[in-house]
């Protein structure tokens, strides 16, 4: 799996250098056809982290499932309930509730890579894609998920919340969120999770160092904006097992 951070072309450029600096990785040359991608690349382990400059719409955060045949997991998707974007050498996808996802090559990718220091000795790892999802479609895109990925549920202390219990080696967790009836949106998004266990505070001030700002605090995360003004969490997880920490 890869995530890509999706930003408009105008804010592209704070997007990477925000991301780059908060997970520790260098920039790859830019690629595709108008320069729109580019790749975060750790000093150790595959890649697992990309941005891509957006020209339709606001942009957000998609999953990339690297599979041997596009064409068996994009069939597999569509009778899924996904329907078929395009096929720009890959296959882009929407599930049922309207988020991107795109069936892409698989070249061999599975070191995952090592956790960033903060200053306080303590880590953390950007490794959880939260899928924000409407509460009347909350059951179909959790079965969507796990029938796609063949990942078994994993139900959280949260009702709101379920995961996808990832196999060991890979470098995202997948965590469906049903939204509650003050959020106005009608179709699913998702966002990032950083792992950051003990050291959440030390988390928060590196990040806002690095342009964020701090949002709401919640059970065991705290809510920030990157500096294009997309939210992300900062989560009480172990940054090894991805799991929340019980102190």
């Amino acid at each position: 799996m890869t995530a890509f951070v999706d930003r408009p072309v105008g804010t592209i450029a704070a997007a990477t250098s925000f991301w780059a600096a908060a997970t520790a990785t260098r920039l790859s040359p830019s690629r595709g056809d108008r320069d729109e991608f580019r790749t975060l690349v750790p000093s150790d382990g595959d890649p697992h982290l990309r941005v891509q400059a957006v020209t339709d719409g606001p942009g957000g955060v998609h999953l990339d499932l690297h599979v041997a045949d596009i064409e068996v997991l994009a069939d597999r998707a569509v009778g899924l309930g996904a329907s078929v974007v395009a096929r720009p050498g890959h296959v882009v996808l929407r599930s049922p509730g309207g988020l991107l996802l795109c069936a892409v090559g698989h070249h061999g990718e599975h070191r995952v890579p090592e956790p960033v220091s903060l200053p306080d000795g303590g880590t953390t790892r950007v490794d959880q894609v939260s899928i924000d999802v409407p509460g009347e479609r909350f059951d179909d895109e959790i079965r969507f998920w796990s029938d796609l990925t063949g990942w078994p549920l994993r139900p959280s202390r949260l009702p709101e919340f379920v995961a996808l219990d990832r196999p060991a080696g890979f470098p995202w967790r997948v965590l469906l969120h049903r939204l509650g009836d003050d959020d106005a949106g009608t179709t699913v998004r998702a966002h990032l999770d950083v792992a950051c266990g003990a050291s959440i505070d030390a988390a928060i001030d590196r990040h806002q160092e690095l342009g964020a700002e701090r949002g709401r605090d919640g059970v065991v995360w705290t809510t920030m904006t990157d500096p294009t003004g997309f939210e992300y969490c900062l989560t009480r997880r172990d940054p090894e097992t991805g799991l929340l920490t019980t102190t």
